[in-house]
């Protein structure tokens, strides 16, 4: 999240080659900067203020962190939107559009954008960039006094609301720079409007380009959760028609031409696509084919397309297959089974098969899911929890023991795996709204841990440590990235093998599985215990391993493990190794 990421005035940290920064003016985090903007009643309450407004990450900032996140084994960075937003709102997570032809100012220019990318690309790092099709920032107001359903505000005063009924909400007019529907809602571009009032390009500024249908009250009633808007973003026109007889709207066309616009630009690698069931598929598979064909023909053979897909895996799967969108990000029950998982609250196997119903996909399910299923467990969001919002290390320092579990079960299986800023540093934000799990890595007045003016960017943390190394063996061996993978039986005793899973409320237990790839299987496994280490006979493929034959330890968090050797041997008829796997620890043998 650009805004909370970096604004380039830290200092003691490692430069993009490598070398100690002193130059600039925040400070590194330390222990005793736990709670130092909380200290008093009044402090607490302008951190909490704080964490609702801009805070002042910039592409500048950004940039300077390439070799932060380089040699965390980062290959690609998604950026939430650049695009100068409403004036008169805080919109700094970047979904509140104004112009979509400029970057907002908070973050920089779009110089600024083309060196980061530049800069990115010369680390090794790929660019995608989040994009919207389905909305504009709140850029126009309804009428007062014509809107059709009484709503509370958090002060208690009841006004009317513009909800979605299926009907056209008459428009007062587009909103300037200060919030006031001064400017006229008329056919045809208007005159002499400054860049910062209405909605830029000029060929937004038409009444048609929008639904005008109100705010969706129910998210999953169609066609409202297609014609509403999001809340006070204001839902844009996309076409009309079936899949295969679509038919694209202005906006539309002149959305692509935008995106086309950024990325001749820029030099961007791909787009994050905002919303995508919001929108008509049709709308997704004609915003596909023209990204694809005009990146092919300036020679950007793979620009990516990863849709935001919510609905569950069959609506992930069949929504790809139509559009021609490359990956999907957003499947519901991810997320939320792998933080279970890791913490011991859900058996394994609920997890492992969300990727080997190949029924349910139509085609061999580790093909799908290597390449075009983005995975991770902490986000900016966090729809799936409602009004309660958490990130992994939350609660109990137990999580942050297993974090490092939670980032290598994630880069270690199937799927794109992606980690939220953060994360790698242990971020526990937690609360009732968004800007809880949106700290700031730069510190400012809402820095995490409840700090301010102490930046985060630490190579030397345990967490940051580990997944660098996990990286780096998942960079190498080809099996991590592309094999296809199962979840191990385990046994106690050497006789009686089983799955693991809970006894009672949590699963204390070595958790293992394998990747295979052609004849090399690749055995992997977390502790979900984080205070005692764990044995467990494990089984592997008996017809890639013979008897006698030794696997050896790549990896493990105890680095006295690695390059020890464990004996293939044979267990109640099963070919099994005997693993240790240190408490909260991973190993990783071949």
């Amino acid at each position: 999240m650009l805004d909370r990421f970096s604004d380039g005035n830290e200092k003691d940290f490692l430069d993009n080659k490598g070398k100690p920064v002193t130059t600039g003016k925040t400070p590194l985090f330390t222990e005793k900067d736990y709670g130092n903007a909380v200290l008093s009643e009044e402090d607490a309450f302008t951190w909490r203020e704080s964490g609702s407004r801009w805070v002042g990450g910039t592409l500048k900032g950004l940039e300077s962190k390439m070799g932060y996140l380089s040699r965390m084994g980062v290959t690609a960075v998604w950026i939430s939107p650049i695009f100068r937003q409403v004036a008169f709102q805080e919109t700094y997570h970047g979904y509140g559009i104004q112009n979509f032809l400029d970057v907002d100012p908070h973050f920089g220019t779009r110089e600024d954008l083309q060196s980061l990318v530049k800069t990115a690309h010369s680390h090794g790092i790929y660019i995608i960039l989040d994009v919207i099709l389905n909305h504009s920032g709140n850029v126009f107001s309804y009428q007062i006094n014509l809107q059709r359903y009484p709503h509370r505000t958090d002060d208690g005063k009841v006004i009317m609301d513009a909800r979605w009924d299926g009907n056209l909400y008459p428009v007062q007019g587009f909103n300037d720079r200060n919030g006031e529907p001064s400017i006229s809602f008329i056919p045809g571009p208007l005159n002499g409007v400054d860049a910062s009032d209405a909605i830029w390009p000029q060929e937004f500024q038409h009444p048609d380009i929008f639904q005008q249908k109100g705010r969706i009250s129910s998210w999953d009633h169609y066609p409202e959760y297609v014609e509403g808007d999001f809340f006070d973003l204001k839902e844009i026109k996309l076409g009309s028609g079936n899949l295969d007889n679509y038919s694209p709207s202005p906006a539309l066309k002149f959305l692509c031409e935008v995106y086309k616009f950024w990325i001749a630009e820029t030099d961007i690698d791909g787009f994050r696509v905002d919303t995508v069931k919001h929108m008509d598929k049709g709308a997704a598979r004609y915003f596909t084919s023209v990204i694809h064909e005009f990146t092919q023909a300036i020679g950007k053979e793979n620009f990516y397309l990863i849709g935001e897909i919510t609905g569950g895996r069959q609506n992930a799967f069949t929504t790809l297959e139509e559009t021609g969108m490359n990956a999907a990000l957003g499947i519901d029950d991810i997320p939320s089974k792998i933080e279970e998982t890791v913490k011991g609250y859900a058996d394994p196997i609920g997890y492992f098969n969300l990727f080997r119903n190949s029924e349910l996909v139509q085609k061999e399910s580790h093909v799908w899911f290597r390449d075009k299923v983005v995975t991770l467990f902490d986000d900016h969001d966090q729809v799936r929890k409602g009004e309660k919002k958490a990130r992994f290390c939350a609660y109990s320092n137990d999580w942050q023991k297993l974090v490092v579990n939670a980032m290598a079960f994630n880069v270690l299986t199937m799927g794109i795996p992606c980690i939220y800023y953060g994360t790698e540093q242990c971020f526990d934000g937690e609360g009732g709204s968004d800007r809880y799990i949106r700290e700031a890595m730069f510190g400012g007045e809402f820095g995490a841990f409840r700090s301010k003016n102490r930046h985060f960017f630490n190579e030397q943390t345990p967490a940051y440590k580990e997944i660098s190394k996990i990286s780096k063996i998942r960079k190498q061996e080809l099996a991590l990235r592309r094999g296809r993978q199962y979840l191990r039986q385990i046994s106690g005793n050497g006789i009686d093998f089983g799955f693991p899973q809970k006894i009672g409320d949590r699963m204390l237990s070595v958790l293992p599985w394998s990747r295979i790839f052609s004849d090399t299987e690749i055995l992997c496994a977390i502790n979900t215990d984080p205070n005692n280490s764990r044995s467990a006979w494990v089984v592997i493929d008996k017809d890639l391993h013979k008897i006698g034959d030794f696997l050896t330890c790549l990896y493990s968090s105890d680095p006295g493990q690695t390059g020890s050797k464990i004996e293939v041997t044979e267990k109640n008829t099963m070919t099994a190794v005997l693993l240790t796997v240190p408490a909260a620890g991973c190993v990783i043998f071949k």
